[in-house]
């Protein structure tokens, strides 16, 4: 089984407006990097558009119609302060779910050992029932819950290294038993929730904040020793990682100190207890990353590891 990379040109033509930092040049750069030598034989899939019901595991359904139906067929729209959608907006969020429910068919079917979707808008900010943060549709949470109603798992696990907090995917996950939810992030920093004090309704929420100018070392020994421990103690039959590569140094957004080296650990680390729990069946799916060199590089990491661990 090989690494499945989810993608397609759609994800380049939302359009969120000049100066904003959620582009298409994002894809842009993702895109040269699959291109080099070094992944000539990754396999690539163009996600179809997910359906409403589907996008209805994780969302209220009057808002999923209410957010399709504010896509402008001109011109530009503002769902809140910094989340701008344009003509083919609706068709991006559409297929950008779509990845992330045919990557989970992929990895439970056994076509795919892992699985990693390049697309936009991201996901992790979007609750039940409200956009915000760049995000309409919450990616990670509907592939969690789509493995579940699809593929009858029980647990699936959710790590989100993005440096902000996963507001959405706490709000959709914080009532679900059966859903971990893992999150690392900058505190203080946009949106202000991921208290550690944040634990869920059945403490499946794991809360780790993370203070401004946090590097490696920290960062590895919060994981060690908390982090990947309480998926381990979970037992999940699937992880979802909300891969957001924002928390590097470079990043114009945050204020965390991560390397490329810091992602391809961290990814090795998820990969190893992925293997251990869930045969090594991981979704992870694109959410963060604004420096565009750096944005490049730490994916080329990411998809590097997934691929020598599937």
């Amino acid at each position: 089984m090989s690494t499945v990379l989810f993608t397609d040109p759609v994800f380049e033509s939302h359009d969120t407006g000049p100066g904003h930092p959620e582009r298409s040049a994002r894809l842009e750069a993702i895109r040269m990097v699959t291109r080099h030598d070094a992944f000539a034989d990754l396999e690539q899939r163009a996600p179809v558009a997910s359906s409403p019901e589907q996008i209805q595991l994780a969302h209220d359904p009057d808002y999923v119609s209410r957010v399709l139906a504010a896509i402008p067929s001109e011109g530009y729209k503002n769902l809140d302060a910094d989340t701008i959608v344009s003509p083919r907006t609706g068709e991006a969020a559409l297929k950008a779910a779509g990845a992330a429910v045919q990557a989970v068919d992929a990895v439970m079917s056994g076509t795919a050992g892992n699985a990693f979707c390049a697309v936009r808008p991201p996901g992790h900010h979007a609750t039940s029932a409200r956009a915000m943060g760049f995000c309409m549709f919450n990616h990670v949470a509907i592939a969690a819950r789509y493995a579940q109603s699809a593929h009858g798992l029980q647990r699936v696990a959710i790590v989100d290294f993005d440096v902000h907090h996963g507001n959405g995917t706490q709000d959709i996950c914080w009532d679900q038993p059966g859903i971990l939810y893992v999150s690392s992030h900058q505190s203080p920093l946009f949106p202000g929730t991921g208290r550690a004090t944040e634990t869920g309704a059945h403490d499946n929420i794991l809360n780790l904040p993370l203070p401004p100018g946090t590097g490696a070392e920290t960062m590895r020994e919060v994981y060690t020793h908390r982090a990947l421990p309480k998926v381990r103690e979970f037992q999940p039959q699937l992880l979802v990682i909300s891969a957001g590569f924002d928390a590097h140094r470079l990043d114009p957004l945050a204020g965390l100190e991560w390397t490329e080296d810091d992602y391809a650990w961290i990814t090795g680390e998820l990969a190893d207890l992925a293997a251990e729990c869930c045969g090594g069946r991981i979704v992870s799916s694109l959410e963060g990353g604004y420096h565009l060199q750096a944005l490049a590089r730490c994916v080329a990491v990411h998809l590097s590891v997934l691929r020598s661990a599937s």
